[in-house]
């Protein structure tokens, strides 16, 4: 039988494969950041620590083979790192190496992103 620490060490999917932002052209991250759910995710990871969400847990109105499919279009635009633990992908947005690639771009869309939201009563 299984343990819960074999699970967490293995996973019925390959690891996913990452970008890095340095070898992403203008036109790739632009393309990638043009999308509103891709914004969501991007300005929802800006706001969560490092590792701390998990691919369901993103509040975004597309079927979960369309979010697989957002999440794949951020890895390959250097924006996101995903690690598996068991059954679960957790998600880090890569702010420092895309910022250090495209000083300001990221500032601007989630400026971009927080004025467009409404405004909480908090």
């Amino acid at each position: 039988m299984a343990t819960e620490a074999d699970t967490a060490a293995t996973s019925h999917r390959p690891m996913p494969a990452h970008i890095h932002p340095a070898d992403v052209s203008l036109e790739t991250a632009l393309l990638a950041l043009a999308d509103p759910v891709r914004r969501t995710l991007v300005r929802d990871l800006a706001g969560s620590p490092d590792f701390s969400r998990t691919c369901g847990t993103f509040d975004v109105p597309v079927t979960k083979a369309t979010l697989s499919r957002h999440f794949s279009v951020l890895r390959e635009s250097g924006l996101l790192e995903q690690r598996d633990s068991g059954a679960k992908r957790f998600n880090r947005l890569r702010r420092a190496e895309f910022d250090e690639r495209f000083p300001g771009l990221l500032d601007l869309v989630l400026r971009e992103c927080a004025a467009g939201r409404p405004k909480s009563d908090a």
